[in-house]
């Protein structure tokens, strides 16, 4: 599943304890964090740290894995980069 915003990633993660049959309780004792962090995590709470983050997947036997994002070509080396352009283009993103 890939995952592009940490919302897609709590859905998967309340999926996952559904399926495994674990109450919030359960799980966050497992993660060993509380249960309002997985209340919390569950609800997309976008400041969840890393650290606990990566405790709550293993705890689901969830695991983390990066690859390179899809993008165009790099530009040759005779061309500008247009900054304006590229920022208008990142914030179309999110």
């Amino acid at each position: 599943m890939g995952v592009l915003a940490l919302r897609q990633l709590s859905l998967a993660v309340r999926r996952r304890r559904a399926e495994l049959g674990l109450t919030q309780a359960q799980l966050a004792a497992r993660a060993r964090v509380s249960r309002q962090w997985v209340i919390d995590f569950e609800a997309g709470k976008e400041t969840a740290e890393l650290g606990l983050t990566l405790r709550l997947l293993d705890a689901l036997d969830l695991h983390l894995q990066l690859s390179p994002a899809e993008s165009a070509p790099p530009p040759a080396d005779d061309d500008a980069i247009d900054l304006d352009a590229l920022l208008d283009d990142l914030r179309d993103r999110r």
